[in-house]
C-alpha cells in the first residue's frame, strides 16, 4: 500500500480554547476551522508536562518524562537514546525535514531528520546561530531579530519592527513551502512545521494588530479559590509573583496581540496547504495540528504554563487523514483522552510503520483507550500533578499537599473546587490512586501507605529578576556560549 505523506504542525503556547471551531467568540482561525471541518478534533488532548522542552521530547519519542527524563525544563539535556519519530520514519523510507523550533541540545542535533531549518527564539548562547538568524543577516538585519525590545517570557507588546517577510512566522512558512517543492518525488515525505508563536515575545505584524483593534474578547474568569493570593499553592504564588507587573488594564492589549499572532499563523498555514494542493499532495497527506502547551492568559490571575488548569495543559488537536480515510471522518469529534505521547504512534500507524521500541503513547486512530490520564510537571517546590478521567480533574500540589478537584462537564472554567465534596469522594479516591500508581522519581517520597501526603508547605519568598529573564539583546556579534547552569525564563524554585 502506498504510504501517505505526513505533516506534523506544532505551535507554541496556544490553548485549546483559543480557536473559532472551539467556540471562542473573538479569535479568527478560518484555516484551522476548515481543517477541523474536514478532519477529526480531539478536544480532550493534554500536554503531560506543559513546558516547551519536556513536551517536545514527548512529541518526538512517544514517551513521557518517566522515560525521556525531563519534566522540569533542562535546556542542555541531550535527547534520550530512544528512536525518534523522524528517525523511525526515515528508516522506513521517508524523506524527513523539520522547519522552525525543535528545542533540543545541542541545537544542531537533527534528532533523526534528514534536514532541519531552525528558528530557536534567539538562543545562540546554546551553540551557534540558527537558520532564521542567518536569513535576517542575509536580508541586511544581522542580529536584529529581537530589536523590538519585547521579552520571550513576558506580556509586553508592540508591532514587529522589521519588514513583514522577515517575521519568523513568514520565514517558517516560506521555508516549509520551499522544502515541499524540493522533495524527493520517489519517497513519501515527513514534514515537521513548528511555529514559534504565539509564545512571547508579543510582537505581531501591525496588519494583524489592526484586525483586532476594536475587538473585545471575553474577560478571563477568576475563581474565588484564586482571589486570596497568600493562600495559593507555592507553584501558583511563583507565577503571580513573577508576573506581578502585569496589570488588569494591560489585559486587552495582551489579548489582542496574542490573537494577532494566532491569526497570522492561521493565514500563513493557508500557504502550506495551498502548496500541498498545487503540488498534488494534499489528498495523500496526513496533517496533525497541535501545540506543546497552552497559556493561562490571565485566567484565575495566572499567566503562561507549567500548571494543569485547562488553558495551560489542554492543547488543540486536529487530525486530517488521507482523502476518504474513514478513521478521520470529516467534522467528527473524538472525546477519548489524548496526550502528546500519542502523536508518534498515531503517525506511525498511518504510515504502517512498526515502532522500533515500545512507547507509552497510544494511536489516536486505534481502538485502545485510557481511562485516566496522569501528568506531572517539575520536581521542586513548584511541582504539580494532574489526573483526569475526562470529566473530573484532580490537581495535586505536593508542597503543602493541596488538592483541587473540578467537574469539567459542569464547570469547564474550573471555578469551583470540589475536593471536599463528600459526593465525589469515590472520584477523588480513584484519581488519587492513579497518581499513586504512576508515581516515579521524587514523587515516591511524597506518598505514604499508598496515599498522597506531600511535604510541609515551604514558605514562599518573592523573587527579583535583575537580568530580565528571557530578554534577548542585540545578537551581532552573537553572545558567548553559556554554561549548563544558565537557565532563563523559569519562575519559581
Amino acid at each position: 500500500m502506498k504510504r501517505p505523506n505526513i505533516m506534523l504542525v506544532t505551535v507554541d503556547q496556544w490553548p485549546a480554547s483559543l480557536m473559532g471551531h472551539a467556540g471562542h467568540p473573538t479569535v479568527l482561525t478560518p484555516t484551522l476551522d476548515q481543517l477541523a471541518r474536514n478532519g477529526v478534533c480531539f478536544p480532550n488532548t493534554y500536554s503531560e508536562c506543559p513546558i516547551c522542552i519536556p513536551a517536545r521530547r514527548t512529541l518526538m519519542t512517544g514517551n513521557t518524562a518517566r522515560i525521556h527524563g525531563d519534566r522540569s525544563f533542562d535546556p542542555v539535556a541531550r535527547m534520550p537514546p530512544q528512536p525518534t519519530l523522524a528517525a523511525t520514519l526515515g528508516a522506513a523510507g521517508y524523506q524527513t525535514c523539520a522547519v522552525g523550533k525543535l528545542h533540543v541540545y545541542p541545537p544542531r542535533d537533527r534528532i533523526g531528520f534528514d534536514d532541519v531549518h531552525l528558528a530557536e527564539e534567539g538562543r545562540p548562547h546554546l551553540g551557534g546561530y540558527d537558520d532564521y538568524d542567518l536569513f535576517l543577516a542575509d536580508q541586511g538585519f544581522p542580529g536584529q531579530g529581537f530589536n523590538h525590545g519585547m521579552n520571550n517570557n513576558d506580556y509586553l507588546w508592540r508591532p514587529f519592527h522589521l519588514p513583514e517577510h522577515c517575521h519568523v512566522t513568514n520565514w517558517t512558512t516560506w521555508k516549509m513551502c520551499r522544502e515541499i517543492k524540493r522533495r524527493d518525488p520517489t519517497r513519501p515525505g515527513f514534514w515537521h512545521l513548528s511555529y514559534t508563536a504565539p509564545h512571547p515575545p508579543l510582537a505581531p505584524l501591525q496588519a494583524y494588530l489592526d484586525i483586532y483593534r476594536d475587538a473585545e474578547p471575553p474577560v478571563p474568569p477568576i475563581a474565588d479559590w484564586a482571589k486570596d493570593e497568600a493562600a495559593l499553592p507555592y507553584a501558583l504564588r511563583s507565577i503571580t509573583d513573577y508576573w506581578s507587573h502585569v496589570k488588569p488594564h494591560h489585559l486587552r492589549g495582551i489579548q489582542r496581540a496574542f490573537m494577532a499572532l494566532c491569526t497570522h499563523i492561521d493565514h500563513q498555514f493557508r500557504l502550506v496547504l495551498g502548496t500541498l494542493r498545487e503540488e498534488g499532495l494534499l489528498d495523500d497527506t496526513v496533517v496533525l495540528f497541535t501545540a506543546d502547551h497552552g497559556d493561562m492568559l490571565g485566567t484565575h490571575g495566572l499567566w503562561a504554563k507549567r500548571i494543569f488548569y485547562e488553558d495551560s495543559a489542554r492543547v488543540p488537536s486536529i487530525l486530517l487523514g488521507p482523502a476518504g480515510d474513514a478513521r478521520t471522518a470529516p467534522g467528527s469529534v473524538d472525546r477519548r483522552l489524548v496526550q502528546l505521547a500519542d502523536v508518534m504512534p498515531t503517525l506511525l500507524d498511518f504510515a504502517g510503520v512498526t515502532p522500533a521500541a515500545p512507547m507509552e503513547g497510544l494511536s489516536m486512530i486505534g481502538d485502545a483507550r485510557r481511562e485516566v490520564l496522569t501528568a506531572a510537571c517539575r520536581d521542586d517546590a513548584s511541582a504539580t500533578r494532574m489526573a483526569t478521567d475526562g470529566r473530573h480533574k484532580l490537581i495535586w500540589y505536593p508542597n503543602g499537599n493541596t488538592i483541587q478537584l473540578f467537574d469539567l462537564r459542569e464547570d469547564p472554567q474550573e471555578m469551583r473546587n470540589l475536593a471536599g465534596d463528600p459526593a465525589l469522594a469515590d472520584v477523588r479516591a480513584k484519581l488519587e490512586a492513579a497518581l499513586v500508581a504512576e508515581a516515579w522519581g521524587v514523587d515516591t517520597g511524597w506518598i505514604a501507605d499508598g496515599k498522597l501526603v506531600g511535604t510541609p508547605a515551604k514558605t514562599f519568598q518573592g523573587q527579583t529578576n535583575r537580568g530580565l529573564s528571557g530578554q534577548r539583546g542585540f545578537h551581532f556579534p552573537p553572545p558567548p556560549q553559556a554554561g549548563a547552569d544558565v537557565v532563563v525564563g523559569t519562575p519559581g524554585g
